[in-house]
C-alpha cells in the first residue's frame, strides 16, 4: 500500500469510527477490506466522484425490533431483534439469520458488510444482509423456542420476499428453527415463496444445503492445495467449532483421506491424535446436535483427550480451519501455528482471525484464505435453491454438489487472478478486490441511488 493509499484509509477509518462509534467488528471487516482495495479504488476518479466507497460502507437500511415471548413458566421474556439489509445492488438481500446472546448491531454490520462480498465471489445475483437475535436456543424447550420464532417472524415479515430479502440460516438457527419460521411466515402472508432458504427438503429445501459450507470450505481447501502442488490426503487438519460447518468439513475432509485432529467449542478442544474416522464424527454430531451438551462431557475413547479451555491452534498440524466465530484465533495462536509451519490457514467461519493474527500469517508467508471466499459454499446452494423455488424445481444432491464445486472452483480461480504479485498467492487480498469490484462497478452503474 502506497503513503497516499495508507493516509486514505486512515482518514477513512476515522470517520467511519466517528460516524459508527462502539462498533469495532464492523470497523474493523471495513480495515481490512481497505487494505486490499483502496490502492485500486484512488485510480477511480468516476467511482470517488459518486462516493462509492462511502455508499458501500453505509448500510441501505438497520431494522431493529423487540421480540416479546412466553417462556415454559408462563413468563414474557424479551429480546432485541436486527435485520440489516446492507447492500441489494447485484441482488435482492441475502444472508442469515443468527440466535446469540452475544450479537449486536456492531456483528451484524460486519456480517452484512462481509456477506456482500461474499455473495458478490459467488457470481450469483444476491446482495448482502444478516440478522437475528440477542436469544440463545441452548436450554431451551422445543415450545419455547417455537414461541420465540413465532414472535420474531412476527415483525421480520414485513421486510423481507424473494425479491427483497431471502434470510437463512445461521448460528443458533438451524433446520428446526428455519421450519418454525417458515411456517410462520406461510401464515401470516398466506403466500408459499421461497422466502427463507435452508428449509427442509419436503417443503422447497435444496439438497446438499445443510452440508454446503463445511463441504465448500474444503473444496476450496482443495484448490489451494493444488495450487502449492499438494494434495489433501494424509494432511493432519486442525479444526475449531462444532457446529454445522466444522462438522460438515471435517467429514469431507475424513473423505478425502485427510486426518482431523480437533473439533472444540467453548469449553476446549476434543484431541484426537490418530485423526477422526466417520464413525466417531457421528456420535459427536448426534451430542452435539440432539443433546447440545459440551464437547466436554463427551465420552472419549482411545487416543482422545479433552483440553479444557483450550483452542486447538497449539496442536501440530499442517492445515488450520477455523470454524467457531470471529476472531477466534488471536495474534498468539497464529504464532504458534508458524512455529508449527502450518502450511496454509481455510477460513470456516466469519472473520474468524484478528487483524494482528492475519499479520503474523502475512509476515510468515502463509496462504490464508478469507472467509468470505472459502465459506461461500453455504450461500452458493441458498442461492441455487432460490433457483429451485423460483423454477418449482427440485435438484438431486449430486447435482447441487456438482454446481457448490464449480462455484467454489471460480471463486479460488479469481482470488488467485485478482492477488497481488507476491511470493505467494494473496487470497485475502485477491477475494476483497474480486468482490468489491462487481458490486462497486454496479453501484457506480446506478450513479447515487
Amino acid at each position: 500500500m502506497t503513503k497516499k493509499s495508507a493516509k486514505f484509509r486512515e482518514e477513512f477509518l476515522a470517520q467511519l469510527k466517528e460516524t459508527n462509534p462502539n462498533q469495532p467488528e464492523f470497523h474493523q471487516a471495513v480495515g481490512e477490506v481497505l487494505c486490499s482495495v483502496t490502492d485500486w479504488y484512488l485510480d477511480q476518479t468516476d467511482m470517488r466522484k459518486n462516493a462509492v466507497l462511502e455508499r458501500f460502507t453505509e448500510p441501505d437500511r438497520s431494522i431493529k425490533f423487540r421480540v416479546a415471548w412466553e417462556d415454559d413458566d408462563g413468563q414474557i421474556q424479551v429480546n432485541r431483534g436486527w435485520r440489516v439489509q446492507f447492500n441489494q445492488t447485484i441482488g435482492p438481500y441475502k444472508g442469515g439469520l443468527r440466535f446469540a446472546p452475544s450479537v449486536n448491531e456492531s456483528v451484524f454490520k460486519f456480517l452484512g458488510f462481509e456477506q456482500t462480498l461474499k455473495n458478490s465471489l459467488t457470481r450469483l445475483p444476491m446482495g448482502g444482509a444478516k440478522g437475528g437475535a440477542d436469544f440463545s436456543p441452548k436450554g431451551k424447550s422445543r415450545r419455547e423456542v417455537g414461541r420465540f420464532c413465532q414472535s420474531f417472524m412476527q415483525e421480520l415479515y414485513r421486510h423481507i420476499g424473494t425479491d427483497i430479502d431471502i434470510p437463512a440460516g445461521d448460528i443458533g438457527v438451524g433446520a428446526r428453527e428455519i421450519s418454525i419460521l417458515f411456517g410462520h411466515y406461510l401464515k401470516l402472508t398466506n403466500k408459499w415463496t421461497g422466502v427463507l432458504t435452508g428449509k427442509g427438503c419436503d417443503f422447497g429445501g435444496s439438497a446438499g444445503r445443510t452440508e454446503a459450507t463445511g463441504y465448500g470450505c474444503i473444496y476450496f481447501l482443495c484448490h489451494m492445495l493444488e495450487e502449492a502442488n499438494c494434495e489433501i490426503a494424509d494432511k493432519r487438519i486442525a479444526i475449531s467449532g462444532a457446529g454445522n460447518v466444522a462438522l460438515h468439513a471435517a467429514s469431507k475432509a475424513i473423505e478425502l483421506d485427510a486426518k482431523v485432529i480437533s473439533l472444540s467449542d467453548s469449553s476446549g478442544t476434543l484431541h484426537i491424535k490418530d485423526g477422526l474416522d466417520h464413525e466417531m464424527l457421528d456420535k459427536i454430531e448426534e451430542w452435539k446436535t440432539t443433546k447440545r451438551e459440551s464437547l466436554a462431557d463427551f465420552k472419549t475413547g482411545k487416543g482422545v483427550k479433552f483440553l479444557s479451555d483450550e483452542k486447538p491452534w497449539s496442536l501440530e498440524c499442517d492445515i488450520a480451519l477455523p470454524c467457531a466465530t470471529q476472531n477466534e484465533l488471536e495474534e498468539k495462536d497464529a504464532k504458534k501455528l508458524v512455529e508449527q509451519k502450518v502450511m496454509m490457514v481455510c477460513e470456516g467461519a466469519n472473520m474468524p482471525l484478528t487483524a494482528d493474527a492475519q499479520q503474523v500469517l502475512r509476515d510468515a508467508d502463509i496462504p490464508h484464505a478469507p472467509g468470505k471466499a472459502s465459506n461461500a459454499g453455504g450461500v452458493a446452494v441458498s442461492g441455487l435453491e432460490q433457483s429451485q423455488n423460483a423454477q418449482r424445481l427440485r435438484w438431486d444432491a449430486d447435482m447441487v454438489d456438482k454446481r457448490l464445486r464449480e462455484i467454489m472452483k471460480t471463486i479460488h480461480a479469481d482470488c488467485v487472478e485478482n492477488s497481488p504479485k507476491r511470493k505467494i498467492i494473496d487470497y485475502r487480498d485477491g477475494a476483497n478486490l474480486t468482490g468489491f469490484r462487481r458490486v462497486a462497478d454496479a453501484m457506480n452503474a446506478f450513479w447515487h441511488s
